[in-house]
């Protein structure tokens, strides 16, 4: 299973929210660079890179940042937030990220994640973030009437790489993944699906890792608060 150490973007700095409220935030660091180097050093295969204010004015908002940690590490990155067109997924794909997630436009616009998963194979994922088994989109601020696991379904031999999955209940507040909706979710498709959100000790990790069902985890303040390092993790 692979592990995906976070970096949340906002304003420049790397920092983690409350179940992503942009006014509950914790900045652990003022060069995401250097944490992207950290992560990398550290033995990680991936990082996890996500634009919030991005993710809230639809458009790409930390470019400078998020370009210098494509820059700065060997190891492939992940990117989501405010990618909600073709355009913007082509100019992130040109400038070196491996992999896109894409959330409200796989809602609004399946179509569209569709036809750039058939030009950029095994480049787009989708990112499933829920409310109560429900769709979450435009930064959380939105919540659908869309059933995660349909959503999940939808997208099924359309050819994305993965479906990163967050109950945003949990995201940030170190609670424990939710174990069951994330497995659900996973048996409903053959799509590999990545766990996010929760996280808060070793044996959340064990756990997902012993169901033998996911492709990774998403991990974010249990890593920055050090509740375990880099070295347990990736001795499990």
């Amino acid at each position: 299973m692979i592990i995906y150490p976070a970096i949340d973007l906002k304003d420049g700095n790397c920092v983690r929210l409350i179940q992503g409220r942009m006014d509950e935030e914790t900045v652990f660091s003022t060069s995401p660079v250097e944490q992207a180097k950290k992560w990398q050093d550290s033995g990680f295969k991936w990082i996890h890179v996500v634009d919030l204010n991005g993710a809230i004015e639809g458009k790409p908002k930390n470019i400078y940042s998020v370009s210098k940690i494509i820059r700065a590490v060997n190891v492939p990155v992940q990117l989501g937030g405010g990618v909600r067109d073709i355009k913007t997924a082509e100019a992130w794909i040109e400038a070196g990220v491996s992999r896109v997630i894409l959330g409200t436009l796989a809602l609004e616009k399946p179509s569209v994640v569709k036809e750039l998963c058939k030009l950029y194979p095994n480049k787009i994922a989708i990112g499933i973030d829920a409310k109560g088994g429900k769709v979450a989109t435009h930064g959380w601020l939105k919540t659908s009437e869309t059933k995660a696991v349909d959503l999940a379904k939808s997208f099924e031999d359309s050819g994305v790489a993965a479906i990163i999955y967050t109950d945003i209940a949990r995201d940030g507040v170190m609670e424990g993944v939710n174990l069951e909706e994330t497995i659900t979710l996973a048996d409903s498709v053959n799509i590999p699906v990545i766990a996010s959100g929760g996280v808060a000790c070793l044996d959340d990790v064990k756990e997902l890792k012993e169901s033998g069902k996911l492709e990774g985890v998403v991990i974010g303040r249990a890593l920055y608060d050090n509740i375990f390092t880099a070295e347990e993790l990736n001795n499990l």
